[in-house]
């Protein structure tokens, strides 16, 4: 999984009752692109994220 700074990321929620997560990638700690990434969420919090099978990553327009 790649990412870049700007990004924004879909967490799936894990039940029914559960809303999905959104949020926007501030800074990418992995190399080339990869986890762990911080991210600012849409409630205003901050939080280093290791992707799993619910993560998804809407890359921006970089043209």
């Amino acid at each position: 999984m790649h990412a870049a700074q700007g990004d924004r990321i879909v967490i799936r929620g894990r039940t029914v009752e559960t809303p999905d997560r959104h949020g926007e990638i501030l800074e990418v700690r992995g190399p080339n692109g990869e986890p762990p990434y911080l991210v600012r969420f849409g409630e205003g919090h901050e939080s280093i994220v290791y992707p799993g099978t619910d993560f998804m990553i809407e890359q921006i327009d970089r043209t």
